[in-house]
């Protein structure tokens, strides 16, 4: 009788394996492809403002708005910057005036709470858009939320006498400077390739958790909070990535969505509106951290504000006229639910 050797490995078929990161590559690089063609322009024509000085006189017009949240009117241009660029740039610009400041631990927590929900609005805002809403809806949603929010900060910090002492700033090491043309330009491509490399793991990993029905879990836990925002179980996952990695991710997900029909109007609505109020809850809310600004802004209210801001705007939807809300707030028509908020449950 012939003898056959057997090896004592599991065999393991590498085709599905292989099929499944194949698919998983092709969807990270359209949504990254649809992402680079909103970003890069507009990275280019920002870094001519800042480059040209523009930045400073779009600027002016802030000051009185500053004084309103009980800020001095030259932070208007640390808010300016981090609107028009990134919330880096506003740190830069926040470092180099804080000696001549003098601001309390309530003043910048009021700064970085308006900072945080609107910044990188060029990008940012043009990312919503391309998901299905309007731009001038989103942007005034960030910069007029930032506003009410701020000086319901102010106020509820000077009546309440809280956080009034001393600011002490955290960050550690230097001022950081701009960079020169070819480094800011060497720097701009990393990060780019940063975010499809992100944008691949997050697709991967957005597939795994369909398969071992983990989505289905988290969704049944978040029901009642998703139910009051009028956000359907398509866009779920990708509302919660959008919150905690950021909007560039999770806008670039609900793109990907949108185009394919998966994620109703409203829906995208709902979840492109609360990460625009607060998204990157993590990483930018320990980075405005190390400038002292206080995690009673900068985290809870800004996260209590976005949740009720967006629970409000979900159940007015349904009486405007349909017109108006096709015209000024989101491509297609309100899905209109027996509870008055969008998407499939």
């Amino acid at each position: 009788m012939k003898e056959t050797n057997t090896i004592p490995f599991m065999h393991i078929k590498l085709q599905p394996v292989w099929a499944f990161l194949q698919q998983a590559f092709k969807e990270s690089a359209q949504v990254s492809f649809r992402l680079f063609r909103i970003m890069i322009p507009i990275l280019i024509g920002v870094k001519i403002l800042q480059e040209a000085g523009l930045i400073v006189y779009l600027a002016q017009p802030l000051n009185p708005v500053m004084q309103v949240m009980g800020l001095p009117g030259e932070t208007g241009l640390i808010w300016a910057t981090a609107m028009v660029n990134n919330l880096y740039s506003g740190i830069i610009v926040f470092l180099s005036l804080a000696d001549s400041l003098q601001l309390s631990v309530a003043q910048v927590t009021v700064l970085s709470t308006v900072m945080l929900v609107a910044h990188a609005l060029p990008i940012e805002v043009k990312i919503a858009h391309a998901a299905g809403t309007r731009f001038l809806f989103q942007a005034l949603v960030r910069i007029g939320g930032a506003f009410v929010l701020g000086w319901g900060l102010h106020l509820g910090y000077s009546v309440t006498k809280t956080l009034q002492q001393d600011n002490t700033i955290f960050w550690q090491g230097d001022v950081p400077v701009q960079p020169s043309l070819p480094t800011w330009a060497v720097g701009q491509v990393k990060n780019l390739v940063l975010i499809f490399c992100i944008i691949l793991a997050l697709v991967i990993l957005m597939r795994i958790m369909h398969k071992v029905r983990i989505v289905d879990g988290l969704i049944w836990v978040l029901r009642p909070v998703l139910r009051f925002l009028g956000i359907g179980r398509e866009a779920a996952t990708l509302t919660i990535i959008g919150m905690v990695m950021g909007l560039t991710y999770g806008g670039g997900l609900i793109i990907q969505e949108s185009k394919s029909g998966t994620v109703g109007n409203q829906d995208v609505f709902s979840a492109v509106t609360l990460m625009g109020l607060t998204h990157s809850l993590i990483e930018d809310t320990l980075l405005l951290s190390l400038l002292g600004a206080h995690m009673s802004g900068i985290l809870w209210a800004r996260l209590v504000f976005s949740l009720v801001a967006v629970a409000l705007l979900v159940r007015i939807l349904p009486h405007l006229p349909k017109g108006f809300v096709h015209r000024f707030l989101f491509v297609g028509q309100v899905q209109k639910a027996a509870s008055g908020s969008g998407g499939n449950r």
